[in-house]
């Protein structure tokens, strides 16, 4: 039998699948918010600890939700399309399995090595103790996280949206109280301090993880998963690796790309860096929309493509890249016609606008460009197709790094060129996207 997203349609199917997520990751930005302000009443060494911490905390989060759960989705998505239900079944176990493994390695990382990067990265005296000590809890639960990426993506891969969406948002709204229960303490009772945001996270997280779990072993995904008795295979790992590993190097090259940028920002001063911090804020916050459309056409697309049907996952990834483009555009643009009320949100301080202006003008109308290689990258995860990503990652991070090193080193630029390089980054990102799928489009289907 068919399956309903190949015949229904793309436009209505995508809101349907990318509504959900969008929705939940805007509220997982006010969520960061609050934990901003919670941090702020706990001291100085608390949001230093924080602050070394958060780039790895990140770097977790992005590959496990996705570069590798992208790839738990999609992989789903084509065994769903291609009607090969013995594979689908199978691929829950595949995933869990690599969910643990991936889990125990992040938690290993952050007991073993972690503590001396935080010290490299300047952690001194209390940051530094805070920060192991954050780090050490935080990280434990890294297993529950990855189960709950994981059985996320398992649902989203076979069209259910909705219910992640769901349970994220109220798992969301019980974690604001009971982080700052745990964090800030309640009458004369005191708090955990960070420790206690760490519980609170871990605590939400390992509900999610089973209450999704109890949805998927109800046959939520058109099936009763095989867990026992599963013979694990080769070829269904490589299934979920071999598109997953390429989507976190994008992830990484992401990553580095940003810690350099900071760093040449942070040679212009305190204030640089802090209207930097608040131009970066924006692109946070419109971040969401391109990857809601975007996890929705991983699915979109990985059901077409399991299928054979290439012409409709092409026409899939380019109406959601269009509208991510726009949705984007319309936001940056209008942003930077007035920075300055943007900037006049966070600050009054007049160097901390003038930066944060000098960034929005020149950054946020390439956000369009951002928003339609980040999409076109999650459509990519669904055809299964993710060399081109990788490759136009990897030229983003050297065009960025080196056009902000000539434009300081070499022109004198000052921070407007670094801002400057930054936006040659996303108009190089989403042109080469662009325009290698529209040169060599998805014909053959993926074996």
């Amino acid at each position: 039998m068919s399956h309903p997203l190949l015949t229904a349609p793309i436009g209505r199917s995508l809101l349907r699948l990318a509504g959900p997520t969008t929705g939940l990751m805007m509220v997982q930005v006010l969520v960061a918010a609050v934990d901003v302000y919670f941090i702020g009443r706990l001291g100085t060494d608390a949001l230093a600890a924080v602050t070394l911490v958060f780039p790895f905390q990140m770097l977790m989060m992005n590959i496990a939700m996705g570069g590798m759960g992208g790839s738990v989705a999609s992989s789903l998505a084509r065994a769903l399309g291609a009607g090969r239900r013995d594979d689908a079944r199978a691929l829950v176990a595949h995933a869990l399995v690599l969910a643990v493994a991936f889990g125990l390695a992040f938690t290993a990382f952050a007991w073993t090595i972690a503590p001396a990067l935080y010290r490299l990265m300047g952690g001194v005296g209390g940051a530094l103790q805070s920060a192991v000590a954050y780090s050490h809890v935080w990280f434990a639960g890294s297993v529950l996280l990855w189960l709950f990426a994981f059985l996320a993506s398992l649902l989203r891969g076979s069209g259910d949206a909705a219910t992640p969406g769901l349970y994220g948002l109220v798992a969301s709204i019980v974690y604001v109280p009971l982080a700052g229960v745990l964090a800030l303490g309640v009458g004369s009772r005191p708090g955990l301090g960070l420790t206690g945001l760490a519980v609170a996270s871990m605590t939400t997280t390992a509900a999610m993880v089973l209450l999704l779990g109890r949805v998927v072993w109800r046959g939520r995904l058109g099936f009763q998963p095989a867990l026992l008795g599963v013979r694990l295979q080769g070829r269904l790992f490589m299934e979920i690796l071999r598109v997953g590993l390429l989507g976190s190097l994008t992830t990484l090259t992401a990553n580095a790309t940003a810690m350099v940028m900071a760093g040449l920002v942070g040679r212009f001063g305190v204030a640089a860096l802090a209207g930097y911090g608040i131009g970066v804020r924006l692109e946070f916050m419109v971040s969401p929309i391109a990857f809601g459309i975007g996890t929705g056409l991983t699915t979109l697309v990985g059901v077409a493509a399991g299928a054979g049907a290439w012409q409709r996952a092409m026409r899939a990834a380019w109406i959601g890249g269009l509208a991510s483009f726009c949705a984007l555009g319309l936001i940056g643009w209008t942003v930077a016609l007035m920075p300055e009320s943007w900037a006049g949100l966070f600050t009054s301080d007049p160097a901390v606008v003038a930066a944060s202006s000098a960034y929005i003008t020149r950054v946020a109308p390439f956000y369009c460009l951002f928003g339609l290689a980040l999409t076109l990258y999650f459509a990519s995860q669904g055809a299964g197709r993710m060399v081109v990503p990788a490759v136009a990652g990897v030229v983003r991070m050297v065009a960025t790094i080196l056009a902000g090193w000539i434009a300081v080193e070499r022109f004198g630029l000052g921070l407007e060129g670094v801002f400057a390089a930054i936006a040659i980054g996303m108009a190089v990102y989403g042109g080469l996207m662009a325009g290698l799928l529209f040169v060599m489009p998805w014909r053959a289907r993926f074996k």
